[in-house]
């Protein structure tokens, strides 16, 4: 029987999801939600339903495991809780220093339903974060350090579409490259956030828009730019879909320790991501951690979980045995 997935919002992670979900055997993609209206939707899947979201309880018990695709800055912290009352939920909630509060708000609905919610699903926070915990616990005596970049952030490009008098915006997270060769040739340095990261933003603006109080509002945004060296560039709607219509990124995470009785030997770990699409690799992995959603949820799990407690072979679609005679 084919896992049951529905899509929350249909923007560029939405679609990347879609995508995703065609590419799983074991998934069905049963409906998409959107606060548009439905009739002037049109989506890829031929099967899939278009359906208000003020419809979206009715769904609770026609899917194993809704997908929210809704912005950080504000769709996800109110729209996961929420969703989590009638499913098993998956986001992609991406402001670190609001994760906590973020995991309590939904574990506390997801309890009381009884459904699974992992939050935070991506690569960063995602599948970077397993890459640290990784590392930190075979190197204990060591330094963390990672890089984002170049690329564009889907979290901070919409952080600045919602300010006002922005039509739209793309914004791309450069890693200094002096800091990253400093870290690969072991010299451990002390590195800031702003020594570390440029972000670069091009803004489309609203007619009408101060130019002036809009780079003020991108430069002075806490938890996205206030820490970093941040250059605003205003541009055309053609210049934009001309030079900025792609969404690539990627990036690094590195950890440089050292074992033995003096301390002689010098390790570094290194783990990169190169992607053409940022959205559409999110989505694949979100996809993934819905099937451990449904199969933890199967076995009677429930509350929030992040990365951390999800077991690898819960993610893949083959068995234990097929995992270790092929990958083991």
């Amino acid at each position: 029987m084919s896992i049951r997935i529905g899509i929350m919002g249909y923007g560029n992670l939405g679609r990347g999801v879609e995508c995703a979900v065609a590419q799983n055997a074991d998934m069905e993609l049963k409906a998409v939600f959107t606060r548009r209206n439905p009739e002037e939707l049109h989506i890829w899947s031929k099967t899939a339903k278009v359906v208000s979201a003020s419809e979206l309880a009715d769904w609770k018990n026609e899917l194993d495991v809704l997908i929210l695709c809704g912005g950080s800055a504000t769709d996800l912290p109110k729209q996961t809780p929420e969703c989590a009352k009638y499913f098993n939920v998956i986001d992609s909630f991406d402001t670190h220093a609001r994760i906590p509060e973020h995991f309590a708000d939904v574990d506390a609905e997801a309890k009381k339903s009884g459904r699974v919610a992992i939050i935070s699903v991506g690569w960063d926070p995602g599948l970077f974060s397993l890459n640290r915990m990784y590392a930190n616990a075979i190197l204990p005596e060591g330094k963390d350090y990672t890089f984002w970049g170049k690329g564009v952030s889907q979290g901070h490009s919409d952080a600045i579409r919602r300010i006002p008098g922005v039509k739209d915006a793309r914004q791309y997270t450069i890693p200094v490259e002096s800091a990253l060769e400093a870290v690969r040739a072991g010299r451990n340095p002390e590195l800031t956030t702003r020594e570390k990261h440029t972000r670069e933003c091009f803004v489309v603006l609203e007619e009408g828009a101060d130019p002036a109080k809009v780079e003020e509002a991108i430069t002075t945004m806490p938890n996205y730019f206030a820490d970093y060296d941040t250059t605003v560039h205003f541009i055309t709607e053609e210049e934009m879909q001309q030079y900025h219509s792609r969404l690539p990124h990627g990036g690094f995470v590195l950890r440089s320790g050292v074992t033995g009785r003096e301390k002689e030997n010098h390790h570094l770990i290194e783990y990169r991501l190169k992607l053409d699409s940022n959205p559409e690799f999110t989505s694949s992995v979100l996809v993934a951690y819905a099937r451990a959603a449904y199969r933890m949820s199967r076995e009677g799990m429930s509350g929030c979980k992040t990365v951390f407690d999800v077991a690898p072979a819960y993610l893949s679609a083959k068995s234990g045995e097929e995992l270790r005679a092929s990958l083991l």
